[in-house]
C-alpha cells in the first residue's frame, strides 16, 4: 500500500482528500507499532515528503531501507 501511495505522489494522481485519506491509514498503522510516534512526526506535507522520513529515520533509529521496508509492510 505504501508503494502505491507514493506511486500516486510521484504521479499527482490523486486529490489531496485521497492522499490525506490514505496518509491518515498509514499514520494509525505507525503509531500503533511506534508508541514513540506522534502526530507531529507523521505530519505530511507537500513538497516535504523527504524531510518527514528523515525525522521518522532519526526517531526509530533506522536507515532509509528499514524505513521502507515497514511502510510497504503496513
Amino acid at each position: 500500500m505504501y508503494l502505491n501511495f507514493i506511486h500516486n505522489l510521484k504521479l499527482k494522481k490523486m486529490n489531496t482528500t485521497e492522499l490525506k485519506g490514505n496518509w491518515n491509514e498509514q499514520k494509525a498503522k505507525l503509531k500503533k507499532k511506534f508508541a514513540v510516534l506522534t502526530d507531529n512526526d507523521l505530519m505530511f506535507e507537500e513538497g516535504r515528503k523527504e524531510e518527514m522520513f528523515a525525522k521518522l529515520q532519526t526517531k526509530l533509529g533506522k536507515t532509509k531501507e528499514e524505513l521502507h521496508k515497514i511502510l510497504s509492510d503496513l
